[in-house]
């Protein structure tokens, strides 16, 4: 039973992920080189997806702080605020979204549902299509429950971004370690 589910898993992720658009990753990741700082931010167990990208944007050298930890600085122009939200309409975080713009900071969401309230304010949108809490997939149901499918979808996007970013700043693994924390 274990290794059936493991393999519906892991086809169900790679069906969500074929689906996202190499254009929407690009976009995201020059806009991330293109920033001052850069901040991380979204709710529940798709927060902890982005809280991991926010971790490995720092390996990578760059100014990121994940929203929530008592170092986030204020945000400006030349800024770029990242969310995630499946349904694009989480209350909580559609105002963290409104008041980056309010900063005039670039906005970029990653999400299931682009036309949501979040998506319309957003400068860059990846659509990552994963059955959300608000909206399912034509034709397409999860044996995984709840929004579980969405929110592994995200971590491996997020590391896939990783990788993205590491080519273009022809930056090596051995580069990230000697940036990652020393004291555990």
């Amino acid at each position: 039973m274990f290794n059936e589910f493991t393999k519906e898993i892991i086809k169900e992720i790679s069906t969500v992920l074929d689906t996202v658009k190499n254009e929407e990753i690009e976009l995201l990741a020059d806009q991330i080189l293109n920033s001052k700082k850069i901040v991380v931010c979204g709710a529940g167990r798709v927060g902890m997806a982005i809280r991991g990208f926010g971790m490995r944007l720092g390996h990578l050298g760059l100014n990121a702080f994940t929203l929530g930890d008592s170092t986030v600085p204020s945000i400006a122009e030349g800024d770029l605020m990242i969310v995630a939200s499946g349904s694009g309409e989480t209350q909580t975080i559609y105002d963290i979204a409104a008041l980056s713009k309010k900063n005039n900071a670039k906005l970029a969401i990653v999400t299931g549902r682009p036309e949501s309230r979040m998506g319309q304010i957003a400068d860059i949108i990846v659509t990552v299509k994963a059955p959300s809490k608000v909206s399912a997939v034509d034709g397409f149901k999860s044996i995984q429950p709840m929004t579980t499918l969405n929110e592994q979808s995200l971590s491996i996007l997020f590391d896939a971004v990783v990788l993205v970013l590491m080519k273009k700043m022809n930056q090596t693994h051995d580069d990230m370690w000697a940036r990652h924390s020393n004291l555990e």
